[in-house]
């Protein structure tokens, strides 16, 4: 197994107890992120439906708003100078918010009105229903534009973060959780091989115990018997009588 397969631990028992726990956290985590790919891949097909919508019924009020403006400029004459005259500032603002997905941050874009209706003597004269409806039209058109910005802006962003999330869910169920477990396995093996030669030890150990106890009694009863077979200098024997001529 090269040290590219796992992790470079010295094996015993708690490197092992880390690495469990080091496999625990990281199928945790793959769980998480697991999740949290689905939540972001679940709102972008929803944003990418609403994204459809929107554009398709942008299409139909452009068409609309451009035909409004032609009946306008048809019956009212050339309305632009008179427009330009009159605007000061922006009717329709752009104000934005923040919306969090699964721990991802999403800008929301939204309209309001600000200040008062500023074109509403143009066409007093003549054409004044056919300049009502192009601006209704147009500030139609404007409010889809403000949606639609947003809409793909959340879109590309959750692009970005689904594929960042589904790299790091890759990468933690095919390179991280497997070089754990190998990682196990090799301390695992090598603390199984490690108490398989203890234990061979131990049973040498035994066994040249064992020899030298019988050597031991063997010497002791030899010594034993040799000394029962000695002439005992302290028992009462006679001597024979001497005769002297």
């Amino acid at each position: 197994m090269s040290g590219k397969d796992k992790i470079n631990v010295f094996p015993s028992r708690m490197a092992l107890t880390l690495m469990k726990a080091r496999l625990k956290g990281a199928q945790k985590g793959h769980s998480l992120l697991k999740k949290k790919a689905d939540a972001l891949t679940l709102r972008f097909r929803q944003i990418l439906g609403k994204i459809i919508e929107t554009k398709t019924l942008m299409g139909e009020v452009m068409k609309q708003a451009s035909f409004s403006l032609t009946e306008a400029v048809y019956a009212a004459g050339d309305i632009g100078p008179v427009v330009l005259q009159n605007v000061d500032k922006a009717q329709t603002k752009v104000r934005s918010k923040k919306d969090n997905v699964a721990g991802v941050t999403l800008p929301v874009f939204e309209h309001y009105a600000d200040g008062s209706d500023t074109f509403q003597l143009t066409g007093l004269s003549r054409g004044g229903q056919q300049v009502a409806r192009c601006k209704e039209f147009y500030a139609k058109a404007v409010h889809l534009l403000v949606d639609l910005a947003s809409l793909q802006t959340s879109f590309v962003t959750l692009d970005e973060v689904i594929k960042i999330t589904n790299r790091r869910v890759n990468a933690i169920e095919h390179v991280i959780i497997p070089r754990i477990e190998r990682t196990i396995s090799y301390i695992t093996t090598e603390l199984d091989e490690r108490e398989r030669e203890e234990f061979y030890r131990l049973k040498k150990i035994q066994a040249k115990k064992k020899e030298a106890r019988k050597e031991r009694e063997a010497r002791l009863a030899a010594q034993e018997a040799a000394s029962d077979n000695a002439p005992n200098l302290l028992a009462d024997s006679r001597d024979q009588d001497l005769l002297f001529t």
